[in-house]
Parts: C-alpha cells; structure tokens; sequence
C-alpha cells in the first residue's frame, strides 16, 4: 500500500479556520489515514518535509463549466464533442495547478470527462457533474435565437443543456441525467445572460415541474442546484428543497431567511460578470448579450452582502467561460472585502462538502478524507491573496494521493 508522510507541516484546519503547528500527516491509497502532532510510527513510501509551510485541503470550484470551451453557447452546441473533449482538457489541467482538487460542473461535462480524470487519461480536478442542466423552452439553456425555428445542433452533443417541458418531462430528463451517473442536477429556474430570448427577470419552469425535478434528485439520494438571479425566483425555489442557488444578484431579506430556514447554500459568482464586462466581447460572446451583464454586475456584490450580513452558508463559484477561465482565482479579490477570510476559505472548501452531502471525503485535513492537499509558502489565513498566486506560493499539489507538483 502506496503512503506518503508529510512532516513539519502547519496543516490549515479549515472548519475551525486556525493553525494546527508541526504535524504529520500520512495519506495512504488516495485517502488521508493519520494526522498528529506527534511522530507517526511505520515505514512509507515517500517523507515530505513541508519545513514550516502550510498544508490544507485541496480547492473546491463549486459552479464551473468546464466544457465551455467558448461564451458562444449556440457555437458550443455545433462543435465537435470530440474537439471540445481535447480543448476541455486544457481547462481542467489549469484548474488543478491553481490548486483546484474537486470542481462541481454545471452543466456540459458528463460521465465520460469525469471518468478520464479518475482514470488519469486527463489530468485535472476530479469532476462532480450534472449531465446536461434542464431549461424549459425559451429558457436559459435554448440557444434558439427568436427567429430561428431550426437547431442546427443536438441536444446531446456539446452543449450546456437540455430543453424539456411538463412535469412528465422534465422528470424524464431528470432521470435520464441520473441514469448518467449525474451527482447533481442542475435547474435553469430564471432567465440568464447568454441565453438569446430569454429576461434576466423572468422565472422559469412551473412549481409542479420544479417539484417533479427534486424528487426525483431526491429518489437518487442527489443534490439540486438552481440558476436563480430574482427573489422572485429564488423564493420559489428553496422551499421546495432546491439546495444550492448559483449568482442569486438580486436576491432580497426574504430570501435571506429562507436559506438559512432551510439550510441551503448561495454560490455567488461574481468572477464571471466581472470577466464578462471586461472581455465578454473579445472572447467571442455575442455583443447584444453581453450587455444583459450590466443588469446584475453591480447586483451580485450587493447580494453578497447581505447573505454575508445575514449569515447565509455560501460556496466558491466562479461560472468563467472560454479563456475566461483564466480568472477563477480573481474571486477570492471579488469577495474579500466582504467576506472573512476563515469564512472565505471554508467556502472553497468544507462548505462544499457539506452541502453536498460529502462530508469528510473531501475539504478538511482529517483521517478518511481524500489524499487532495495543497501546500503553501505562506499562511492563507493571514492573507487570502496566498491562495491567489499559485505560481509563487502554490509549493506542491496531490490529487488522491498522486502528485501534480512538488516544488519542496
């Protein structure tokens, strides 16, 4: 049996956002096996010295795209699977050197992506995916311009989502992205940015479709998660055991107290309205949607906060498209200002799995957790900005159990 043991190492408890000085920690056969701060008895495979720097759980991007190769959605669906794989590839290589161990997909990535990288056909961040997101007609994953009566593409192909409508189908579509091995599904429930005919404030889906989607989540012992900018919307949603609400700008109080009535979890995302106002254009989305972005830009951090003042559960989101990707660090600047930074680091990482239902396997340095550890220069703790240059303070990354980096 493989083992590694990490010794002199500042390990960053995350739940508890404090210091835990000169331990060792030893992984073995992918999992975290002993954490202590005395000597660990035994022989293994491999002694790391972490000589004082800080070791903590790998990150978690709880709302990527990682298949969104290109803001230009309705191209994206008439692309090659096979060209938006290899060029997916990419994307997911950089995620992991900027310490990203686990990312949830919100639509684009199925099955056969998530199980290269567990393969290790593909290196990157292991992939929780929602198959293709459900949309209703004319909702936030149609890609149909108003005129256009024709899809050039197919729904099963490269694209983000799929177009179901009715109760009956939509819990067909819900159970055929189960029935893909999805770990979450994903719900179009308002009107977005890069959908052609839809409003940012329109809700979408009926209360006896959106009902149908969670139970059958629900049946499969999964997750749901919503795309959800209004409190009209996003009140609709929580009560019916929705779990997590992703962007969420013009959320109000209301919604405020429902999410912690119901103990569920807001992923902002503001990397991606910030990317978008400053290149959205330039990296190929289309002019006339790009301007929907100014109708939450300013919004989300305003909706930040107040989930902050309130005391709503948030998760680390960041929704970047095409090489825009680039930017998914620039979200812990985003939220920095407001967010704490003991508070902002569980975001990316215990918080996630505890929302879904994940606790202990990953996002904490403890016995039975995922060998995914990331080792930094310097303590995150006493500055988020640590964990925003990964090629000065980024020291060593290990994926379950593997290394991908090791500059120690």
């Amino acid at each position: 049996m493989k083992s590694t043991r990490f010794i002199n190492a500042n390990v960053i408890d995350t739940r508890n956002g404090k210091v835990l000085a000169n331990q060792q920690v030893r992984v073995q056969e992918g999992r975290i096996v002993a954490v202590s701060d005395a000597q660990l008895d035994g022989d293994d495979d491999q002694v790391v010295d972490v000589r004082g720097h800080f070791l903590m759980p790998g990150l978690v991007d709880s709302h990527v795209h990682v298949t969104a190769i290109t803001p230009n959605f309705a191209l994206l669906e008439t692309l090659s699977p096979f060209y938006v794989g290899a060029k997916s590839s990419e994307l997911l290589e950089d995620m992991l050197m900027r310490g990203f161990t686990t990312v949830r997909d919100a639509g684009g990535a199925d099955y056969g992506l998530a199980k290269a990288v567990d393969e290790g056909a593909l290196v990157g961040p292991r992939i929780m995916y929602a198959g293709n997101a459900l949309s209703q007609t004319g909702g936030h994953a149609d890609m149909r311009g108003p005129g256009q009566q024709t899809f050039e593409g197919c729904f099963c192909c490269s694209g983000l989502g799929r177009v179901c409508d009715g109760v009956s189908e939509v819990r067909r579509a819900a159970r055929d992205e189960i029935r893909k091995g999805a770990t979450q599904i994903k719900i179009m429930a308002s009107g977005g940015v890069s959908s052609p005919t839809d409003r940012i404030d329109s809700t979408q889906f009926s209360i006896e479709e959106i009902d149908a989607i969670v139970e059958e989540a629900t049946a499969a012992n999964i997750h749901t998660m919503a795309h959800a900018y209004t409190a009209r919307a996003i009140n609709r949603l929580i009560p019916r055991g929705v779990k997590t609400i992703e962007h969420g700008n013009l959320m109000d109080e209301e919604s405020c107290r429902l999410f912690i009535k119901h103990d569920a979890y807001l992923t902002p995302t503001l990397a991606t309205y910030d990317a978008l106002a400053k290149e959205g254009v330039e990296a190929g989305m289309a002019e006339h949607l790009q301007r929907k972005v100014f109708d939450v830009l300013d919004a989300g951090g305003k909706a930040l906060e107040m989930a902050q003042r309130h005391g709503v559960k948030m998760l680390f989101g960041t929704d970047l498209l095409g090489r825009m990707q680039r930017h998914q660090l620039n979200e812990f600047h985003l939220r920095k200002d407001v967010v704490p930074t003991d508070e902002l680091i569980r975001t990316a990482t215990c918080n996630a799995a505890d929302a879904f239902d994940y606790v202990g396997d990953f996002g904490e340095i403890i016995p039975g957790a995922r060998g995914d550890i990331i080792i930094l220069k310097d303590n995150p703790l006493d500055d988020i900005n640590v964990l925003t240059q990964p090629d000065e303070q980024l020291m060593l990354i290990m994926k379950d159990g593997a290394f991908y980096k090791n500059t120690l």
